[in-house]
């Protein structure tokens, strides 16, 4: 069995507007994530469940996850095969479908767009299926997660 790590976050709601949960629009779906020694993360659900469209909801922290997991084991995967990124962004993308049970994620596709100065553009290209094969969060999900990676050459 390998390593074991714990993740701990308190997750506090705020949209408490005197009335409490009286009626499903008497409240806001407002919350913050917090985690000790880091920032706050202002939460609430997705505006067409009635959420603040300003603030980062439970879709939104999921396809981050996986864009930011997918970006970090790459990125390790590419500075020890000598691979220079200059830059990576990601414009990340997911499906959420609602049925009689809820809902649930169809499908995530990465797209990030990588400069680099040093080493082979395909096997840059090729480093990203090691990267999401490794990928903790790309692990634990039931979808599809699939990436269209460009990469070019830094001026």
């Amino acid at each position: 069995m390998g390593k074991r790590h714990h993740y701990k976050v308190r997750m506090t709601w705020t949209g408490n507007t005197g009335e409490g949960t009286k009626t499903y629009k008497s409240y806001t779906r407002d919350h913050v994530y917090e985690v000790d020694g880091k920032p706050p993360i202002p939460g609430s659900s997705d505006p067409n469940f009635l959420g603040d469209a300003a603030r980062w909801n439970p879709e939104d922290l999921l396809v981050a996850s996986l864009s930011s997991c997918h970006k970090l084991w790459y990125l390790h995967l590419c500075s020890v095969n000598g691979i220079v990124v200059e830059s990576y962004v990601d414009e990340a993308e997911g499906e959420m479908v609602e049925d009689e049970n809820g809902g649930h994620f169809t499908s995530v596709i990465l797209r990030p767009q990588i400069v680099i100065s040093k080493g082979d553009v395909a096997t840059a290209q090729k480093l990203h299926h090691e990267a999401h094969e490794k990928c903790f969060i790309a692990n634990s999900v039931n979808f599809p997660v699939k990436c269209e990676a460009r990469i070019s050459r830094a001026e």
